[in-house]
């Protein structure tokens, strides 16, 4: 992962895929204070993600005031060499007065993949990535290691971190 410092802001450049398209975006800032990712819609548009009428909305609120989001589940979402697949993210407007094409909070920063080697018990820690789709995957997605009994249910394969 490269980063560099923008007003003394770590920042970034993410990948994302959706329906076979994929997508460079720079001047992503990395916010360990964002439960969430966010990527501008005007960005994203090229990829073909737009606001659909069966879309939820939701209202974030951060340190900047609120806006409107929706919400898209993508193939992928990247940075440097470690892929999430199956990774939902929000789109909006992102107009903070400064250049920023997205925020990676935290619902990509403390995961990990995993291939899966045994029987893994399901819980809020730990995601059968197939399960999302109806299928059973050999991927499993933690969130924190030492609540999902990674040195339980695992050998330690680790695929990205």
């Amino acid at each position: 992962m490269q980063l560099w410092l923008q007003d003394k802001l770590p920042f970034t450049t993410i990948s994302i895929a959706y329906e076979g398209s994929a997508i460079d975006i720079p001047n992503v800032l990395i916010d360990t204070g964002s439960a969430s990712s966010i990527i501008a819609a005007d960005i994203v548009e090229t990829i073909q993600i737009v606001p659909l009428p069966q879309d939820a909305l939701r209202v974030i609120r951060g340190v900047g005031g609120s806006e409107a989001v929706f919400i898209r589940r993508v193939d992928y979402l990247q940075v440097g060499e470690r892929s999430l697949p199956d990774f939902e993210i929000e789109v909006g407007g992102m107009d903070y007065g400064f250049e920023i094409n997205g925020i990676l909070g935290m619902d990509y920063l403390p995961r990990r993949l995993y291939k899966r080697k045994a029987s893994v018990a399901q819980g809020k820690e730990c995601e059968d990535i197939g399960r999302r789709n109806g299928k059973t995957s050999e991927w499993v997605i933690c969130k924190n290691m030492s609540l999902c009994g990674f040195q339980h249910y695992f050998n330690g394969s680790m695929l990205i971190l």
